[in-house]
């Protein structure tokens, strides 16, 4: 399946990107902050730092590498260039300067210098630091807006301050375990530097974020022992390992566990509270995204079910109560994003939460009974009732706008989302011709997604003994089942349309979205395999995987975000619902074009989404510029293609495990240690046997019968 290539593709070339929870830094490769640039360290969605440059009596060091070398961390090397020093000129390539940066609640900064040269050298070690606080949204568009004061203090200790209205950040910076006493001029920290021969000069730079009256100090260890750092290494330990002779996607695998391990973040609600989920992706949605979560949470449901339990709780808690236009809140509603922003906190833009999302609300119902069928907790289902109670009763009374019964979407929000399915841009809505689509839109996946929820929500009640109440979903379930494969089937292109318009005519697009009618499972057999097959017709089917939008699409666009692209989320869904109807070749086909891909991402690294463009043996998958990396459902696309091979289908609450394998022949073997269902935890070994996957049991703790 997948070649040893020598091109590897950098997603965001010029670019180190680390982060710790919530916080992150962005920087250029020689280590530098650019103001003008979509660079900075960031805590709580604010710019700290804004322009930050390391220079050796005013000249520029020489790059030599720079890379991260965990999630947290990265290092820099540069050596000097020729320049002038009061003790006469140095030579170029005498000096070996070493910065290493870790994120560790706050940010810490060490700096080596190594002087290889025969003679002592003498400079000013110059750090120019700037502190802009700009909104995140604005340093992403790139459009700052001065608002507040800023207030800068040196007394030893470098320390700026922001304020506007409420609003307020900051940010101190020490130098401690320095050879060299710092002083600060003309917004420069600066350092005296003697070095001998053979010698090296070393300080440390710790930066202490202020927010929303947390003081996030750097460890004076740059080992990762914040509570993130212990977060993410109790998921990697706990986490379903894989091991594989194919080193490829072993490799991928880990790699993909590694992203969700960094891309955990902390949320509390109002009693104090942690939560641990995980955020949309690095670097600008590292915060609370509902479809996001919901969506990772069931990519991640085999390797880590505890993904989900703090998804839905805490998801739960952010349900909206009330009627709100300005942040698209009805009844029942579960958010879109949660902010901490300027903006934000000044009410200049809705994220606190934003509600407009047509989506999270049902899909929360499907990842809370997937939830509870992986680990039988009661509790959690308890906790949730009524939550579910108003999810069931939103997609009732305010999903469906016109009662026609179908689910649309449509923004009250000056500042809303035009579009609210998961394809949310602008410009993703489209007739065949090319021609934007006037909202509402009633899309075909969402009453998928109904069709679904309502089933799963049956089941819940079904386990709170609510016999009645199951039969009512089911049948309305039923009706819903009816109605849309009647109004949404376009019978002349053997396909499902993209959805219904404002005038509830069909858009009769060609799309990726009736591929998740298949892992709902409102298609009826006879029609599954002429969505199959339309779905791998070449203007959908770029080899890589399926296209959001087909190539015969006057607006197709194959390097655009949304209109012909490839992502990998989108597509690890679709796999996932070729497997539910017995479509195994098809499934590992995507999972074929997917891993491809990831052969050419440095490090195996799955972007938010790729170019659509043709697959071809003389050419790679060319990243989306901006796409973000890691990404909770790139990364989660890898765990749940390998859960789809596996055909893995859990029942903790019966104590049931459902394996239905089909290895593809460039997978021939595949072993799983600590996969849990419930409180069990077992590890299986599957293989190709000829044209059969045989599968055993090598380990198993606790109770659970396995089964195809």
């Amino acid at each position: 399946m997948v070649k040893v290539m020598p091109t590897k593709v950098i997603v965001n070339p010029g670019l180190v990107t680390i982060n710790d929870g919530s916080s992150f830094l962005v920087t250029a490769s020689d280590g530098s902050i650019d103001e003008n640039q979509a660079q900075g360290f960031f805590v709580a969605d604010t710019r700290l730092i804004s322009y930050y440059e390391i220079s050796l009596n005013r000249n520029q060091l020489s790059l030599l590498a720079s890379s991260n070398i965990t999630h947290h961390s990265a290092i820099y090397q540069f050596t000097n260039p020729e320049f002038t020093t009061i003790n006469g000129i140095l030579p170029s390539g005498n000096l070996l300067i070493t910065i290493r940066r870790d994120i560790v609640s706050g940010m810490r900064e060490d700096i080596d210098i190594n002087n290889y040269h025969s003679e002592t050298v003498k400079f000013q070690l110059m750090l120019a630091v700037r502190s802009d606080f700009a909104d995140i949204f604005e340093v992403k568009g790139k459009n700052i807006v001065t608002r507040g004061d800023i207030e800068t203090v040196w007394n030893g200790v470098l320390t700026t301050k922001y304020h506007n209205d409420s609003f307020s950040r900051g940010i101190v910076i020490e130098a401690v375990d320095a050879n060299s006493q710092a002083n600060y001029a003309n917004g420069r920290i600066i350092f005296n530097v003697i070095i001998p021969p053979g010698k090296t000069w070393h300080t440390c730079l710790h930066f202490t974020a202020l927010a929303d009256g947390n003081v996030l100090k750097p460890h004076n260890s740059p080992t990762h022992n914040t509570q993130a750092g212990q977060v993410s290494d109790e998921f990697l330990t706990n986490a379903t390992k894989l091991h594989s002779s194919n080193a490829e996607v072993t490799a991928f695998y880990q790699q993909a566990l590694v992203d969700m391990a960094a891309l955990r973040i902390e949320v509390r609600d109002n009693d104090q509270i942690s939560y641990w989920m995980p955020a949309a992706g690095i670097p600008w949605f590292v915060a609370v995204f509902g479809r996001d979560a919901v969506i990772t949470s069931l990519q991640t449901m085999a390797v880590y079910h505890e993904f989900a339990h703090g998804t839905v709780v805490r998801l739960a808690q952010l349900q909206s109560m009330e009627f709100d236009d300005w942040h698209d809140a009805e009844p029942g509603k579960m958010p879109h994003e949660l902010r901490r922003d300027e903006l934000t906190k000044l009410n200049k833009l809705p994220y606190t939460p934003y509600y407009g999302t047509i989506d999270t609300t049902i899909l929360w119902i499907v990842t809370l009974a997937e939830a509870y069928s992986w680990n039988a907790d009661l509790s959690m289902l308890n906790e949730c009732r009524t939550a579910l109670e108003k999810a069931l009763n939103w997609i009732d009374h305010y999903g469906d706008l016109d009662g026609d019964g179908f689910v649309e979407f449509l923004t009250r929000s000056t500042h809303g989302l035009r579009n609210q399915g998961w394809k949310d841009s602008g410009d993703s809505m489209v007739y065949p011709n090319g021609k934007l689509v006037e909202p509402p839109i009633a899309l075909c996946e969402v009453q998928g997604y109904v069709y679904d929820a309502w089933q799963k929500a049956a089941l819940i009640y079904e386990v709170w003994g609510e016999v009645e109440a199951a039969s009512k979903l089911r049948e309305k379930a039923n009706q819903l089942y009816q109605r849309f494969n009647e109004r949404f089937w376009m019978e002349k292109e053997g396909f499902y349309c993209l959805g219904l318009d404002n005038n509830k005519q069909q858009i009769q697009s060609i799309t990726s979205n009736p591929g998740h009618l298949l892992w709902s499972g409102i298609v009826p057999i006879e029609r599954a395999f002429h969505i199959v097959e339309r779905l791998f017709q070449p203007d959908m089917w770029c080899g890589w995987g399926i296209r959001t939008l087909s190539s015969q699409n006057s607006a197709y666009n194959p390097i655009s975000y949304q209109r012909g692209s490839v992502w990998p989320h989108d597509n690890s869904i679709i796999a996932a619902g070729l497997k539910r109807y017995g479509y195994h070749k098809e499934a590992n086909r995507i999972a074929e074009g997917i891993f491809n891909a990831a052969s050419y991402f440095e490090g195996g690294r799955m972007p938010e989404l790729f170019a659509g463009i043709e697959r071809q043996d003389n050419n790679f998958p060319v990243p989306y510029p901006g796409a973000n990396i890691p990404q909770a459902w790139a990364a989660g696309s890898i765990l749940l293609l390998i859960r789809t091979i596996l055909g893995l289908e859990a029942n903790a609450a019966q104590q049931k495990l459902k394996v239905q394998p089909s290895l593809p022949n460039w997978l021939s073997n595949v072993q799983l240690t600590n996969l849990s269902v419930g409180k069990a935890k077992v590890s299986l070994r599957f293989w190709r046997h000829g044209e059969q996957t045989q599968w055993e049991i090598m380990h198993l703790e606790g109770e659970l019968k396995i089964t195809n």
